[in-house]
């Protein structure tokens, strides 16, 4: 007699036949895809907590940074987006009390990288008073400012000046040396996380040599040497001087965390029976990262925009803010 076949499955048929979006060979795998999604945050959480990541300890950090005179609209810049960044802690910490994780992750993620690009916008801004209209220039304007200058904490501070292998691999290198291990693994130590953080820093690496070599691949300069791959000089020339153009740091990390989950691997957050289970502390995880990351932030801007302003900005907010976190829980 003939087994009954099987029901049919969604993630069995992603894989089949992909979607508008993906060939079947661009879906992730799902033993990879979910683990890794709650690795890295677990990673970043026990690191946040391991290096004490506060705003005592980031005012000590940024201790020799100088104010200065911000005009008017650079001040209310830096302010609206450190507002920002606290309604999102706020709406994570609503989403952490949800009974089914499942249910608010992904929601959570996007909420999480908002924080995060608010923050280090504001960070900017305070800056130099530069302000990004979009996520890939606020991204590489962050890396430029602090992790290139030894100016942002661990665990947000590592970065890679170029996604040429020969130096990526090099840049990698003292990063890798804290620690090894797999993110498909849950990491329970300092020197595990370091581990993980390392492992996606040099996957995010990847796939941006793979975004890059899409978008050579459309230009006219590609186009004109009549070749399908990357094997002769001339194209492989086309490829690595969009390699040398793209470093990568933590927002870079972030807002493709935040694109997995908001445009692929879709998935794997809200399919599977497990699911549930396995992300019983990932918004939590978020909410400590994101915390740790708007603590940093909030100490660079304090003694960027002085004493006086950031008072003021501390205390208004304190009596008419509408969410439920109040600034002195972070900063």
């Amino acid at each position: 007699m003939a087994s009954a076949p099987k029901p049919p499955s969604l993630y069995s048929r992603i894989q089949a036949h992909g979607t508008l979006t993906e060939a079947p060979r661009d879906v992730p795998d799902a033993r990879f895809a979910l683990p890794s999604t709650i690795h890295w945050m677990r990673a970043l959480a026990i690191l946040a907590a391991d290096q004490n990541v506060d705003f005592v300890s980031a005012r000590i950090f940024y201790a020799k940074v100088q104010a200065r005179g911000l005009p008017e609209r650079e001040l209310n810049t830096v302010c609206e987006q450190l507002l920002f960044v606290l309604n999102q802690i706020a709406a994570l910490q609503a989403l952490a009390t949800a009974p089914n994780k499942a249910d608010v992750a992904r929601t959570a993620i996007v909420a999480w990288y908002y924080g995060v690009y608010s923050a280090g916008s504001a960070m900017t801004a305070a800056m130099d008073g530069s302000f990004q209209d979009n996520h890939t220039e606020t991204a590489r304007k962050w890396q430029e400012r602090f992790p290139a200058k030894n100016l942002a904490m661990h665990p947000f501070a590592d970065c890679l000046s170029s996604i040429l292998p020969s130096i990526a691999d090099a840049e990698l290198a003292p990063v890798k040396a804290r620690g090894q291990y797999q993110l498909v693994n849950t990491p329970t130590t300092a020197q595990e996380a370091w581990g993980c953080c390392a492992e996606y820093l040099s996957g995010t690496a990847g796939w941006e040599r793979w975004n890059v070599e899409e978008r050579v691949r459309e230009t006219a300069a590609f186009k004109a040497l009549g070749v399908s791959d990357f094997r002769t000089k001339a194209a492989r020339e086309l490829r690595d001087a969009g390699y040398a153009r793209r470093g990568i740091a933590f927002l870079h990390q972030a807002s493709r965390y935040r694109g997995k989950a908001n445009y692929r691997d879709a998935i794997y957050l809200a399919y599977g029976t497990s699911v549930p289970t396995q992300l019983s502390g990932f918004v939590d995880d978020m909410l400590v990262v994101l915390k740790a990351f708007a603590a940093m932030a909030g100490a660079y801007c304090s003694l960027r925009v002085g004493k006086t302003a950031w008072t003021d900005f501390v205390d208004d907010l304190q009596r008419k803010k509408a969410i439920s976190v109040s600034p002195k829980d972070v900063w």
